[in-house]
């Protein structure tokens, strides 16, 4: 749970999430996953998770139905270019 509240503080906090629309927050032994409502790269799944040289790998993906298909992965991310990077993948903003 610390890994995940890290990462949303990271992304943003409640400002990440008033202006993404994520909802459906998950936290996982290491990350956090949740959904996006709209996007224009057609992606409502986004997966953030902690990697063995402490780094962040985020990986972006459309659920529909019964299916999971990863459209984009970014790995060994640093914390101060996860913002970016998650807007750059899903070209949606964190901050106003």
């Amino acid at each position: 749970m610390e890994i995940a509240t890290t990462i949303l503080s990271q992304l943003g906090g409640k400002r990440f999430l008033a202006m993404t629309g994520a909802k459906n927050l998950l936290a996982h032994k290491d990350g956090l996953s949740f959904r996006l409502p709209r996007c224009q790269a057609g992606l409502n799944y986004v997966k953030i998770s902690l990697n063995a040289l402490d780094l962040y790998n985020l990986e972006c993906g459309s659920i529909r139905k019964d299916t999971y298909t990863i459209r984009a992965t970014k790995c060994d991310l640093y914390a101060e270019n996860l913002r970016d990077v998650f807007t750059a993948t899903t070209g949606l903003d964190t901050a106003l």
